[in-house]
């Protein structure tokens, strides 16, 4: 997750985000949830992010709308609904974990530019 995403998510658990209120289970979800211009730039520099006047506008729209559709989730009834990993069923998905045959130490060090008894030589990282 990026710093911007984890800046929005705490701000948006912590209540600092206007939604406009959520939406409980069996309720309609508000759908004029609003992040502001000024939200947005706040977030941004916490983010240490540069963004133009139109990107300001821009992603003001665009997070109202994650919201609204957050809300919207908020609102289904899911206590019947088994939780999920994925969407269909996996089986088998990892191979057998078999030996195969590996290359040839003399094969693997052809091309090494200074091979030392078997060996990669290499410079040393206090160097």
């Amino acid at each position: 997750m990026n710093t911007a995403a984890v800046h929005w998510a705490a701000a948006a658990r912590s209540g600092r985000l206007r939604t406009g209120g959520s939406a409980g289970p069996g309720t309609t979800p508000n759908m004029h949830a609003m992040i502001d211009r000024e939200q947005v730039l706040h977030v941004a520099r916490l983010a240490r992010l540069e963004l133009s006047d139109e990107e300001l506008d821009r992603m003001a729209g665009e997070l109202s709308g994650i919201l609204e559709h957050v809300d919207r989730v908020a609102a289904l009834d899911l206590d019947d609904v088994e939780p999920t990993t994925h969407v269909v069923a996996l089986e088998n998905v990892l191979r057998p974990d078999e030996p195969d045959p590996s290359l040839p130490r003399e094969r693997a060090l052809e091309n090494a530019p200074d091979p030392a008894d078997g060996s990669f030589r290499v410079p040393s990282p206090q160097a």
